[in-house]
């Protein structure tokens, strides 16, 4: 007797159902029904409103603070397996609290590991997300992890500009993995910002490790935040003679002023992905939608068929 493929079944939470809509729309699917109860404390309850008995659960929302947002994947995680659903996929575009990957001083927590357990206990068989912060965050699951990259969004748009005389700049040092990856695939050259910091959030001071006189640079981060480390570096890289700046970051997290830093900043542009719905519209922001990216790999896991073609870096 043959073995019957189970059915594939998308569900959104809330802060990710224009994603959604659009993963399901490219995998040639509809997003199933979910009802959210709320108590008038807060309190709240998403329903399954349809059988997903033996069937491939995909949830897909992104854990971006705030917290409700990781509860109400886990929730539905939950009401997934007690509904009997064969395989549970945690689609999470934007790993949330990732940046809390290792303790940076006594007495803290790995907040990015408590997740994971949190995530594998609540019923996640598989996890697919994208450019988390740290690689190492992948074995702090017990289940497997489908781990992309936007570098397979973001390059093909970056040779599409055409952009001579080009640099990739790294931010960071955390980040010079990265901007080499960038670097190696658009043959151009590297520069690294050096940057310390009196604390999160806050630079004290920044130089630059390389030249880019004359250069037109593209500065590579898996994701923005306040915009204060970008903002900075793209004015350094301005004041030591490029010609341009561009910023390509894959997660637009966009906190407190980061728009405004954006609008002022010497920035030519910065480049994004659809993971986090920007909070509002900006003539400098560029959004590049992962959509095609997650449906085809949840197409290829669904199948049961190698994804290691969608792995650039």
């Amino acid at each position: 007797m043959s073995q019957v493929t189970p059915e594939a079944k998308f569900f959104a939470c809330s802060q990710s159902t224009a994603l959604a809509k659009k993963i399901a729309e490219s995998y040639g699917a509809k997003l199933g029904n979910v009802i959210t109860s709320t108590y008038s404390d807060g309190e709240f309850q998403p329903s399954f409103e349809e059988s997903v008995r033996g069937d491939r659960v995909f949830i897909i929302g992104s854990t971006f603070p705030n917290s409700d947002h990781l509860m109400e994947m886990l929730l539905m995680l939950d009401a997934a397996k007690r509904a009997s659903a064969r395989h549970i996929t945690a689609v999470i575009p934007y790993y949330g609290w990732a940046r809390q990957d290792r303790k940076d001083k006594p007495r803290v927590p790995i907040a990015a590991k408590l997740v994971a357990k949190m995530l594998e206990t609540a019923g996640a068989t598989r996890i697919i997300t994208m450019d988390l912060h740290a690689d190492q965050i992948q074995g702090f699951f017990e289940k497997p992890v489908d781990h992309l990259f936007a570098s397979t969004i973001f390059l093909p748009h970056l040779q599409e500009l055409g952009t001579e005389n080009l640099t990739i700049a790294s931010p960071d040092m955390g980040g010079s993995k990265r901007a080499y990856a960038y670097s190696k695939a658009l043959n151009s050259e590297v520069v690294i910002c050096y940057k310390q910091r009196v604390q999160a959030n806050v630079i004290s001071h920044m130089e630059l490790i390389g030249d880019v006189k004359g250069r037109n640079v593209v500065l590579v981060d898996d994701m923005v935040d306040t915009a204060g480390t970008l903002t900075t570096a793209a004015d350094l890289m301005i004041e030591r003679g490029a010609l341009s700046v561009r910023a390509i970051c894959t997660h637009p997290v966009l906190s407190g002023d980061a728009y405004e830093k954006v609008e002022r900043s010497k920035l030519l542009e910065l480049i994004v992905t659809d993971t986090i719905p920007l909070k509002k519209e900006s003539k400098k922001i560029k959004v590049l939608s992962c959509a095609d990216l997650f449906a085809e790999v949840m197409t290829r896991v669904h199948t049961n068929r190698s994804i290691s073609s969608k792995f650039l870096m």
